[in-house]
């Protein structure tokens, strides 16, 4: 499951505007016609994604809760997400 939140660097309180506003810097920063790296396409493509699902209503509320009950239901396989995506994160700076 993609972490739509840390896509956009988005806490999960994070209103409407500020959905808008952090998608606008990473459709910026990524963009393929401005960015020449090899994963901007990726990372572009990723964040319009996490746009999509957390710009409408129903999209969002059917993920956070589908965040909420994977937290709850495989507590040891959403720690090992959120680490691998943490990392992942973490390495692509360097």
């Amino acid at each position: 499951m993609s972490e739509h939140y840390a896509a956009l660097g988005l806490k999960s309180d994070a209103t409407l505007a500020d959905i808008k506003k952090a998608f606008r810097q990473k459709a910026s920063q990524f963009h393929p016609d401005r960015n020449l790296d090899d994963d901007a396409p990726a990372r572009f493509r990723e964040a319009q994604e996490a746009y999509d699902v957390l710009s409408d209503d129903a999209k969002r509320q059917a993920y956070d809760d589908n965040r909420r009950r994977n937290l709850l239901d495989d507590p040891a396989q959403t720690a090992r997400e959120i680490w691998h995506t943490y990392f992942q994160h973490v390495l692509n700076r360097l």
